[in-house]
């Protein structure tokens, strides 16, 4: 009996910590079903869904609707002058005058620039005295014609003599007109001295001043005309067939914050090798200031595109959240949408409403 009972004790003892562990984890999870709410009262499913939801509409209402808007993809272009003078000088000679200066307004005519025409002066001087002795040679080989040909009528001389004389006339006259073409000649590279403009224009740049020495085919002076500018774009291959000679197009000026509309004068039919985009050329009013190489877009029109769009006072910010009041069974429900781009007293809606939902005015612009 002694060791029954010495036996039996190790079994009592698991039989109780079992039994403690089991009420300790009972007790554990009636706690976490009362956390729960599991022994309080619930709401009927039918008071729930019969439950008013939203606020009552206060304020106008108005429908989101969908606005089609033009699209427009730029291409970047450099001004240029449609008209463009370099003049160059055309004689070895040294700058003695200069009446111009960068930036110069100059008229068709006008003397920019002058050379030394010493030189030239004595050449038209020879050039003149071989003319008067060219003419007093032909002269008396004239006569000497005359009076050898009345002789072969008579028959006082032989008619060789005659032919000796007339042949002397024609070298003669020929030497006179060899003579005054060197007069020509001479004054013609006078005026070459005179440096003059050819348009009406502006002065880009001068490239000499007093003193310098020039040599034939030398810069001097460039002129562009301002009353005629075009905008010269690099147009990629996939745009060029939306554009035409002649077709009107608007071109946004950068620095002078202006837009005008211009008329595609040109699009040069050859692609660039590294960029695949074609040269378009576009020319038209040109707003004041405008200067050649100024930085300016192309606008070239694509196909227009629908947005959706609801007034600005409908729309609510709070922290970096977008809200609005929408319409539903009378009631306004406050919804989060996410918006884009501003039109005038209307802004453009990217997700979280579509057309024909009717969402509520705020009382004033600051609302929420």
């Amino acid at each position: 009996m002694e060791t029954a009972r010495v036996s039996a004790a190790p079994w009592l003892r698991w039989t109780g910590r079992v039994a403690s562990w089991i009420v300790f984890a009972a007790a554990i999870v009636l706690l976490l079903l009362w956390l729960a709410g599991r022994f309080q009262p619930k709401v009927a499913m039918t008071e729930a869904a019969t439950a008013p939801a939203g606020r009552p509409v206060e304020g106008e209402v108005i429908a989101v609707e969908r606005m089609r808007l033009p699209r427009f993809e730029t291409a970047v272009g450099t001004v240029r002058a449609v008209h463009e003078t370099n003049i160059g000088s055309r004689l070895l000679a040294r700058v003695v005058e200069v009446n111009l200066r960068a930036g110069q307004s100059v008229t068709a005519g006008e003397l920019l620039v002058r050379l030394d025409d010493t030189d030239l002066q004595a050449r038209l001087q020879q050039a003149k005295a071989a003319v008067s002795r060219a003419e007093a040679t032909r002269t008396q080989a004239a006569a000497d014609e005359q009076r050898y040909a009345k002789l072969v009528e008579s028959r006082s001389v032989a008619r060789q003599e005659y032919e000796k004389a007339a042949t002397a006339l024609q070298s003669a006259e020929a030497d006179l007109l060899s003579a005054q073409q060197a007069v020509k000649e001479v004054e013609a590279m006078l005026e070459w001295t005179a440096i003059r403009s050819p348009i009406d224009g502006t002065v880009i740049d001068k490239k000499v001043d007093v003193g310098d020495m020039v040599s034939p085919g030398q810069m001097l002076v460039t002129l562009f005309d301002p009353t005629r500018m075009q905008l010269v774009a690099s147009v990629r291959e996939a745009l060029q067939s939306r554009l035409a000679v002649g077709q009107d197009i608007n071109v946004q000026i950068e620095q002078l914050g202006k837009q005008c509309v211009g008329t595609i004068s040109e699009i040069v039919p050859e692609a660039q090798t590294a960029s695949r985009a074609f040269q378009v050329k576009v020319t038209g009013p040109c707003p004041p200031g405008m200067y050649s190489g100024m930085f300016g877009r192309l606008l070239i029109p694509l196909d227009p595109e629908e947005v959706l769009i609801v007034p600005q006072r409908a729309v609510r910010r709070v922290g970096q959240l977008e809200l609005v009041d929408v319409v539903q069974q009378g009631r306004a429900i406050r919804r989060s949408i996410r918006i884009g781009r501003t039109f005038d007293n209307n802004v453009e809606v990217l997700s979280g409403l579509r057309e024909g939902e009717q969402v509520v005015l705020a009382p004033s612009a600051a609302g929420t």
